[in-house]
């Protein structure tokens, strides 16, 4: 197989609404900012290039934080949910060449770049689907093969993402276990920041 550009996409607009409006992209975490963070373990995974979608504080995301050689896309309409920032994602990565797109969460900092080059691992052609699983359990990261970016996105509604899409593709699916390596905990509430160095 010839070398497979496998770009990592990173959604990261929420406006963390439960943390009280504190954008979950700027919080902070081992000595930068979860933004950072998940760029950096993207790129440690093997993912190249790597976009970010924001949404929530655009302008102070991009002034604050460091993401020096990522393409960065604003979703206009991020308060529309989860689904929103993948489209925008994946109509930003649409004619770069890329085979693949890598999805991770922000807010997802216990998936290092291990579970990121597993999932990654999975690719076998352009319309490849793969995602981590924690015990059984599909979670994130997630691969999408090229060719099904056009039907993903237009499945991805709300905050439902590509579930919908990856339910009525589950034979196609490659489930990838990384509960040994990851935690797939989400920062959501006030006591979740307790997860945060």
């Amino acid at each position: 197989m010839t070398y497979a550009r496998i770009a990592g996409l990173l959604l990261a607009a929420g406006g963390g609404r439960r943390l009280g409006g504190r954008p979950k992209a700027l919080l902070g975490h081992r000595g930068g900012l979860l933004v950072e963070h998940a760029v950096r373990t993207l790129r440690e995974g093997g993912c190249g290039p790597v976009h970010v979608v924001l949404g929530a504080s655009a302008d102070e995301v991009a002034a604050r934080a460091e993401l020096d050689g990522c393409t960065v896309s604003v979703n206009p309409e991020w308060t529309e949910g989860m689904g929103s920032s993948l489209r925008t994602g994946l109509d930003a990565l649409a004619g770069t060449g890329a085979d693949a797109a890598l999805v991770l969460l922000v807010d997802q900092p216990g998936i290092g770049a291990e579970a990121v080059a597993r999932v990654r691992a999975a690719y076998r052609d352009r319309t490849s689907l793969a995602a981590a699983s924690y015990a059984g359990e599909r979670g994130h990261p997630v691969l999408f093969g090229a060719d099904r970016w056009a039907d993903i996105a237009a499945g991805a509604v709300g905050d439902q993402g590509a579930r919908a899409y990856l339910r009525a593709h589950r034979e196609a699916l490659t489930l990838v276990e990384c509960g040994d390596v990851a935690q797939a905990y989400d920062i959501d509430t006030p006591a979740d920041l307790s997860h945060l160095e």
